[in-house]
């Protein structure tokens, strides 16, 4: 079943974000792939509306915040800095790293991910989208090889993961950063605090941003964590 494309057109149009060519029809044949492939691989656990709402506007909802903050990064390294490296670390179904990769065509992507048949899936919607700023990673997350300006989490695990999150951070240049696609204003800042005492995390989380994100078409509060490192 094909996704509703008015109903992202008009989504993507409430984000005020620029729209590269072609960009729009690209991200709804992705949506498509996803309604496809969904009973084989189980990749989201929405479809039709929820999954434009909730799953691929909500992946560009942070857009802005994220495209300064990775090209401050960038420019941080020098005039020989190259393009934003970002990494989506268990992208799943390719969530947020796809959406974005196709509105941010100028960056590189590594998605991460350990399962092979959700890789499997992301090999075909990277030749079908014809997405050449994309690379796929077989491993686990811990094992994410750098280095990287941004480091992106969505759907993923708690930060009280300490040992987890301590080895992601080695991934990251000098002065680069988490961003975390989260829900509650107050639980995300919740569970920043509780990383204080860390001896590695604690300073980053201390001083993290929360920033409220405005998804088109849901009430749901959302926002972006990012911890600098």
């Amino acid at each position: 079943m094909a996704i509703d494309r008015e109903l992202l057109s008009q989504g993507i149009a409430a984000l005020g974000i620029e729209v590269p060519d072609g960009a729009l029809e690209r991200l709804a044949r992705y949506g498509d792939e996803i309604e496809l492939w969904n009973p084989t691989y189980g990749l989201v656990s929405a479809e039709g509306r929820e999954l434009v709402v909730k799953h691929l506007l909500d992946s560009l909802a942070p857009l802005p915040t994220l495209k300064a903050l990775g090209e401050a990064i960038a420019a941080a390294r020098g005039p020989e800095a190259g393009p934003v490296r970002l990494a989506d670390v268990g992208t799943g179904a390719g969530l947020p790293g796809i959406p974005l990769s196709i509105f941010l065509p100028d960056w590189r992507f590594s998605l991460v991910d350990r399962m092979g048949k959700r890789l499997r899936f992301l090999e075909n919607e990277q030749a079908l989208l014809g997405l050449r700023n994309v690379e796929l990673v077989e491993s686990e997350a811990e094992r994410a090889k750098g280095p990287f300006d941004l480091v992106t989490f969505r759907a993923f695990r708690p930060f009280s993961e300490t040992k987890l999150f301590r080895a992601l951070s080695k991934t990251l240049v000098p002065g680069g950063a988490f961003a975390a696609w989260k829900g509650r204003l107050d639980s995300t800042r919740d569970e920043l605090a509780a990383l204080s005492a860390d001896a590695v995390l604690g300073a980053a989380a201390a001083a993290a941003e929360v920033v409220p994100v405005k998804v088109p078409f849901l009430d749901d509060e959302r926002c972006l964590a990012v911890l600098r490192f």
